[in-house]
């Protein structure tokens, strides 16, 4: 698999480092909603988790929205925080046009999604948009195919590749429902958009001195098959960043 490489003066631009800085404080942000959900349940002891996802229940469809809030308890919360984070700011910072519609449907769609079989159960927790979230980033670098995509693709399957256990009917109180609704929408939507916001590329010097040689033909070493040359297509040139 060839890598291309980003440009390094879009990837260390300012506009790059300010659009990190505004991922990681959005990210915060809904985790702060998320926790603030949470510790207001156990300060005034009233549970929220009747207003969770209930599947084939018409006033279950409220879920759609409140779901990824709702937590049952500490450890719940604390394991969806840090993939939460990591997930959010991952998508925000290499995908930021695509994620504002990645983002909605995978927060609602995961949750429609599991309404329509989960088990007759009443579903929280924010693990369908991790897993939604997850499968994006990683899908997403390896159709892109660029060293940075890719190495956050790594990453996110070095710490976090054992989550695709969780899609799996094992255990009660965890929600595989929600976790392979997720799943499966961020796959989905990773070959949907699959060509959105690809980073400019490098070129190098002799990538100019190829072109030239092609165009100009300098001596016998530099000639090729024409059929050759009509059939090759420039995979730096071929990008678009959108």
């Amino acid at each position: 698999m060839q890598l291309k490489v980003p440009d390094p003066e879009f990837t260390a631009s300012p506009r790059a480092q300010a659009s990190f800085r505004l991922a990681i404080k959005l990210t915060l942000g809904f985790l702060a909603v998320v926790w603030a959900v949470f510790l207001f349940e156990q300060i005034s002891q009233i549970s929220l988790s009747r207003f969770g996802l209930r599947p084939r229940d018409s006033m279950g469809l409220l879920g759609l929205f409140t779901t990824p809030l709702l937590h049952g308890s500490l450890a719940h919360i604390s394991s969806n925080s840090l993939p939460l984070f990591v997930g959010g700011v991952a998508m925000l910072f290499l995908y930021p046009h695509s994620s504002l519609r990645v983002l909605p449907m995978i927060y609602i769609g995961s949750a429609a999604l599991a309404w329509t079989f989960a088990r007759p159960s009443v579903h929280i927790g924010a693990s369908g948009l991790v897993y939604g979230m997850l499968a994006y980033v990683f899908v997403s670098g390896i159709l892109r195919r660029d060293l940075r995509s890719v190495g956050v693709s790594l990453m996110v399957w070095f710490f976090y590749g054992s989550m695709i256990w969780g899609v799996l009917p094992a255990g009660r109180g965890m929600s595989w429902e929600l976790h392979l609704s997720g799943a499966v929408l961020g796959v989905v939507l990773a070959f949907l958009y699959r060509d959105w916001d690809r980073p400019p590329v490098k070129r190098y010097d002799w990538d100019d001195e190829d072109d030239d040689e092609e165009s100009f033909g300098f001596g016998d070493e530099f000639e090729r098959d024409e059929r050759d040359v009509s059939s090759e297509s420039d995979p730096w040139r071929s990008d678009r960043w959108h």
